[in-house]
């Protein structure tokens, strides 16, 4: 039997623990692409990777000083090379330069984060219609490309991870956000679906339904559901935001660059085509 005495220094000196690290079977230097990842969440799992020493590719936009600065300091902290790319991910012409210019400097694709992320929050009889296409292509289709252009890679290598980062409106409803909740929904199942048919080629695919993270994109939110509700900004906050969530704090980035991690991990290998929640008991309820 193990002795459980100092049960921390034994796993972190054990090959029970294997955590996601940057180098590959034959020694070279695994690319990572997280998309809409110059802020929040995204970044925050670029970082996560870079400090694993991976070769990160960053999408999302941004003032060229401020990504000047995102790509110094993932070098920083741990990246072997950083390669932006400023694609929309409304559009598939975009995408598909970016992976030209992935296949240009790296000629692989070992872990794949979709990331990248709209919000709009209208009642669906005056939603516009343009607004609801655009948060369905970067929310949900853009999945569909980035994966398609991925996974050859990664068959190819004989490994990969995919990581959708859904939301807790994949599992849950909530009033005026018809496109994101639909588009969430359907990342849920892309994910599923893609996990069987990969399942058999050491490609795991999985999601992650965080509840409200402190992001630019949430904070975005409040003064339009201050709108749309006529209540005040706080009470946003207290009232909607974090009404469900047990917990009644937001979610931290780390928690979900750690969570992502996890998934890329070997000790994950038999986990695909599910979800982890990090909704401080949002869908417990």
């Amino acid at each position: 039997m193990i002795n459980l005495k100092n049960s921390t220094g034994f796993f972190k000196n054990s090959k029970i623990i294997r955590n996601v690290m940057g180098r590959s079977t034959n020694n070279q230097t695994k690319v990572a692409l997280i998309t809409g990842s110059t802020s929040g969440i995204g970044l925050g799992v670029a970082e996560r990777f870079a400090k694993n020493g991976f070769n990160v590719v960053i999408n999302g936009f941004g003032k060229q000083d401020q990504i000047n600065s995102i790509v110094q300091n993932l070098k920083q902290i741990g990246a072997k090379e950083v390669l932006y790319h400023s694609a929309d991910m409304s559009k598939e012409t975009e995408i598909n330069d970016m992976f030209e210019k992935i296949k240009s400097q790296f000629e692989r694709v070992d872990i794949l984060v979709n990331n990248a992320g709209i919000q709009h929050v209208c009642p669906v009889d005056e939603f516009p219609s343009d607004k609801w296409e655009q948060i369905i292509k970067i929310n949900l289709i853009s999945n569909f490309h980035t994966i398609k252009r991925s996974v050859p890679y990664m068959k190819k290598n004989g490994w990969g991870r995919i990581v959708n980062i859904a939301s807790a409106h994949g599992l849950i409803a909530s009033p005026f956000k018809s496109a994101y909740v639909a588009a969430k929904h359907g990342v849920l199942g892309l994910t599923k679906t893609v996990a069987l048919e990969l399942a058999e080629k050491n490609i795991t695919v999985n999601a992650i339904c965080p509840g409200y993270v402190k992001t630019p994109l949430v904070m975005n939110q409040v003064a339009d559901t201050a709108r749309v509700r006529g209540i005040s900004e706080e009470d946003v906050i207290k009232k909607v935001l974090l009404l469900n969530q047990a917990t009644k704090k937001f979610v931290e980035v780390e928690e979900i660059a750690e969570a992502v991690s996890y998934l890329c991990s070997d000790n994950a290998a038999s986990v695909t085509g599910t979800h982890l929640s990090l909704d401080g008991g949002w869908s417990a309820q």
